[in-house]
């Protein structure tokens, strides 16, 4: 069974999209079963590691956008990116992001239990006051933390499964915080 996703297309959609809370135009973008598999055994190799991921992929993520540090209030004031990687609540929201990847890689065949699951996710980040912007940063980072992990193993073909998968989850999430959003105003 093919799974049809709704994702934004990064090169359409007028300005001021899901960052300001606008309305994106979506396209089509369909995990075939062949990407599944690749992520589902790519997910299998790096379970081992999945800890170190987690902290590595918000160690870059707060790096390379440090304003999304600004969610986290127990992450606020850590300046000392030698504090920040040894933080034990890093690592434990590392290993929950890891925990929600894996139970989306574990049901990646049932797309309506996924997307609910995600779409519960958006909803929760809405009360965290987490900005939809924010949702793509999450999967750039995650592939850049895996690809050091996988060494040899990663391929082009494996990086684009995941990308597509990380591009479904951020817009199912901004479909959920909208959706909270609305409810809140009502």
């Amino acid at each position: 069974m093919g799974c049809s996703l709704s994702v934004k297309d990064p090169g359409s959609g007028p300005p001021g999209g899901a960052e300001d809370g606008g309305e994106d135009e979506v396209a089509q973008v369909s995990l075939s079963a062949e990407e599944r598999q690749v992520i589902r055994r790519s997910w299998t190799q790096m379970q081992e590691d999945i800890s170190r991921v987690g902290v590595i992929m918000f160690l870059r993520l707060f790096e390379t956008h440090p304003e999304c540090k600004d969610v986290f209030l127990m992450f606020r004031d850590l300046d000392d990116p030698e504090a920040l990687k040894a933080s034990r609540d890093l690592r434990a929201h590392g290993l929950r992001i890891m925990s929600v990847i894996e139970k989306i890689v574990a049901r990646i065949d049932q797309d309506e239990r996924v997307d609910q699951l995600i779409l519960d996710l958006g909803r929760k980040h809405y009360h965290y006051k987490a900005l939809p912007k924010y949702f793509t940063f999450v999967g750039a980072e995650f592939i850049r933390a895996v690809q050091p992990v996988l060494r040899e193993r990663w391929s082009p073909d494996l990086e684009e499964a995941w990308k597509t998968l990380f591009l479904y989850i951020s817009s199912t999430m901004r479909r959920g915080f909208r959706q909270e959003e609305e409810e809140e105003r009502l």
